[in-house]
């Protein structure tokens, strides 16, 4: 009956998977997602690579993407969430999945002090049309995690006008983006930048070298 009425099933049952991990999931928060997975795995790549002893996930919702790097990569994570219940359930994924993680309340960067070695972030990046336009199974996700402004972008200049006061000299910032946003989002910082793209071929990951 609930599937019925169009809820989400990862709601229904409580729990999702992500990177392999298990994730408490429920209304008010984002659920985690596959593209997702993408920024999670680039990120894991480069940490490696550079041996990066540190991580900032802004705008974390279950805390999937920081878990999964504490979990598999070992660095320390610092995660931020403007919602009281993303910062909740995102303790309670860190305490699930065994992993001690800093979560903090509060708006992008507004709570953070010190710099990291990289920043990860898949902020709301729906425009005014794509929510027009929204699954009816989407619609029970919080309109806080998805709309990014009237061209999606809003999140992504707070970022770019801000990232540098956090981000270790040869760090790295990556940012998941939406169909067809990535050259839109390269373009609104002053620095050398690739993308990473998913399995539908799409560039989902924005890539910022500090």
């Amino acid at each position: 009956e609930r599937r019925r009425m169009h809820e989400p099933l990862q709601y229904i049952f409580g729990e999702w998977f992500f990177m392999g991990l298990p994730f408490l999931v429920r209304p008010g928060v984002l659920i985690p997602r596959q593209d997702t997975e993408t920024l999670c795995e680039a990120a894991i790549e480069i940490l490696r690579a550079r041996k990066y002893k540190t991580a900032l996930d802004l705008c974390c919702g279950t805390g999937c993407v920081g878990i999964s790097l504490k979990k598999l990569c070992g660095v320390d994570v610092t995660m931020t969430d403007i919602s009281p219940a993303c910062v909740t359930i995102a303790r309670e994924n860190a305490q699930r999945n065994g992993v001690s993680i800093q979560t903090l309340e509060g708006s992008f960067f507004e709570p953070v002090s010190g710099r990291f070695d990289m920043i990860v972030s898949n902020p709301p990046y729906l425009t005014a049309a794509d929510m027009s336009a929204l699954q009816p199974e989407v619609r029970h996700e919080p309109g806080l995690a998805l709309y990014g402004g009237e061209d999606g972008l809003a999140a992504y200049r707070i970022i770019a006008g801000q990232y540098k006061k956090h981000i270790n000299p040869g760090g790295i910032l990556l940012l998941e983006v939406g169909f067809n946003q990535a050259d839109d989002v390269r373009a609104l910082f002053n620095a050398k930048t690739n993308t990473y793209r998913d399995m539908q071929n799409i560039e989902r990951v924005v890539c910022v070298q500090n």
